[in-house]
């Protein structure tokens, strides 16, 4: 007989259609009639005019997406147009399954789809994609057993003019399994990372390339959670404050125990599977990428993503998982991350989002290399 795929499952078997560019294979199979009625929330416009997009004011929250359960979200769209600067750090997304009032998704709408430097550009993954054309996509699966709502919020200063949205969602009239874990995404930031090191002038200085942090400690935090569960990978993204490579600083997981890590990695790029620095270079492949890559300056911009799909990383009561930013927590740059992960409820409560104006990618002056405390100004000593 032929059994009926778990979702993890068939993100796994996706892997292989998805690099040679064939459907997903965590889509149905069509040749086996399914059971469920397919559904759309969309922006349309109820008259059957042609205006299908709505307007959010500043202050103003809107629900896209208010259904009973059980089913599942199969697929997002949005596509935004607004004249403010970084209005993909100042519209909030959140999501709420079977009631809850604390979201299980809380996070800028640009960092939910990678863009967490608060700028369009295009990348694309097995789970999600920005378009050169300002479309963004998601494919995360989304079961609920009762009720699912989404909201968008406008935080910003100045009107959305056009928010355009499609959700894709099944309805089944069999309850979910036993033991089907929830969607959950966490937003989080570092305004700077605090690092410690003040007099240096780059990474291979001893008093950088010599310390220890055997414990974790005052590390980049992606996500804590409790409960049982599974993570999905991360999306990040960095605005460097100082000269020099960001990326010496090890990916870090406390798993069931918050005193005792359980895995320690060797590089940021390591993480995320890249090597050498990212080559100066773009890449973006289905698991993994740096699609925003700069040069090793402060001011500049790099994203990056990991997706665990081929092992989703379980706990069975507690997880924690981060990043050094810089060897042992040396480097002040700025740090913005999606953590994505599923998990049974109720969810450990999130930290607060960072207040608007606080969320936008902002050059810190924290000394270092290519820094100063103070800007530089024409006729002070170069800063270093």
């Amino acid at each position: 007989m032929r059994r009926s795929p778990t979702i993890f499952g068939l993100l796994v078997v996706s892997l292989a259609a998805s690099a040679f560019g064939q459907i997903p294979a965590w889509m149905p199979d069509p040749t086996q009639q399914q059971t469920y009625t397919l559904h759309r929330s969309s922006s349309r416009e109820a008259t059957g005019a042609n205006a299908d997009f709505r307007t959010v004011t500043p202050g103003q929250t809107l629900t896209v997406l208010d259904v009973d359960g059980p089913g599942m979200i199969s697929h997002l769209w949005f596509t935004l147009n607004s004249g403010e600067q970084y209005h993909l750090k100042r519209i909030v997304l959140r999501m709420y399954w079977d009631g809850e009032e604390s979201p299980s998704v809380e996070t800028p709408i640009g960092d939910f789809f990678g863009l967490g430097n608060g700028i369009y550009y295009a990348w694309q993954s097995a789970v999600l994609s920005a378009g050169p054309d300002k479309s963004l996509n998601c494919w995360f699966p989304m079961p609920y057993a009762r009720h699912a709502r989404i909201t968008v919020t406008n935080e910003g200063k100045q009107t959305l003019n056009n928010l355009y949205w499609n959700i894709d969602y099944r309805v089944d009239a069999k309850p979910l399994a036993p033991g089907t874990l929830y969607f959950h995404a966490q937003y989080r930031q570092a305004q700077p990372a605090q690092g410690w090191a003040k007099e240096w002038y780059e990474n291979g200085d001893p008093q950088v390339n010599f310390r220890r942090n055997l414990d974790g400690k005052d590390n980049y935090t992606w996500f804590e959670a409790k409960g049982h569960g599974q993570f999905m990978g991360v999306t990040m993204s960095i605005l460097q404050n100082q000269d020099g490579w960001w990326g010496e600083g090890n990916d870090a997981f406390w798993i069931d125990d918050p005193d005792k890590l359980a895995s320690v990695g060797t590089g940021s790029e390591d993480y995320f599977l890249g090597s050498w620095d990212f080559g100066g270079g773009s890449q973006v492949f289905p698991l993994h990428g740096s699609p925003m890559v700069g040069k090793e300056l402060a001011g500049e911009r790099w994203s990056v993503y990991r997706f665990h799909l081929d092992s989703p990383v379980p706990f069975t009561k507690y997880i924690k998982a981060g990043i050094e930013h810089g060897h042992a927590n040396a480097r002040s740059d700025n740090f913005y991350s999606v953590a994505y992960w599923y998990q049974t409820e109720p969810h450990m409560p999130f930290p607060p989002l960072p207040e608007m104006s606080d969320r936008i990618p902002t050059l810190q002056f924290v000394g270092g290399p290519g820094n100063a405390k103070t800007p530089y100004m024409p006729g002070n000593p170069q800063p270093r």
